[in-house]
């Protein structure tokens, strides 16, 4: 999953880093609102993570102009502030959630997966793709029950494909998700090769994975 975290405190922007990246989430840091607005609408990220106290404008600034430039990514405020005005003003140009610092890690995560859920319309952690079981919580992968062995890349593509299952995914989308270089990827595909699934036909009536072979 790829995350946005705009944050002004250096030490902050680290420490969080470090949390997202320990949970196998790929996080894109900048210090700035205008630049955190660029990015947002060139690139395509799960969720941003926003601090509203930013050097060259307030966050609120950021959220308005990124619901106004029809930017629908899912956006976490993290703040210093427990303020109910605060909050308010903040669902009110279009957060999905608020977090308070300080924070705890776990609660950070679980906050982000159940948001990249709901945002893909999987209201439970479990996802079912025919006899295929992806557990985002977990991170695992189950077929009929028994656990398939995977490394952290070859979940991750897993785990795209169950979010987005529904929709035409592309290479350079892969590449994006799992921060890989294109002959990885494509050495990946062809020593994974589905061997440990095949035989239970890794499929769902509306993703193709043709694109796999590259």
């Amino acid at each position: 999953m790829r995350i946005l975290l705009v944050e002004d405190d250096a030490a902050t922007a680290r420490s969080i880093e470090l949390m997202l990246t320990h949970a196998n989430l790929n996080v894109y840091c900048t210090n700035l609102g205008e630049e955190g607005i660029d990015l947002a609408r060139l690139y395509d990220y799960d969720l941003i993570l926003l601090d509203l106290n930013l050097p060259d404008m307030h966050g609120h600034e950021v959220l308005r102009q990124l619901r106004l430039s029809r930017v629908e990514t899912p956006i976490l405020i993290l703040s210093g502030v427990d303020d109910t005005d605060n909050k308010i003003k903040g669902f009110g140009f279009g957060a999905d959630d608020y977090l308070t610092k300080p924070f705890h890690r776990e609660e950070l995560v679980a906050r982000i997966h159940a948001i990249i859920r709901r945002s893909k319309g999987h209201a439970q952690s479990v996802i079912r793709t025919g006899r295929i079981c992806v557990n985002l919580d977990a991170k695992t992968v189950d077929v009929e029950g028994r656990t398939v062995h995977l490394t952290g890349k070859e979940y991750q593509m897993f785990e795209l494909l169950s979010l987005r299952k529904g929709t035409t995914l592309t290479k350079e989308m892969f590449l994006k998700h799992i921060q890989i270089r294109k002959n990885r990827l494509k050495s990946m595909v062809a020593r994974f090769n589905f061997n440990e699934i095949s035989k239970f036909r890794l499929r769902s009536r509306s993703v193709s994975t043709r694109f796999l072979c590259l």
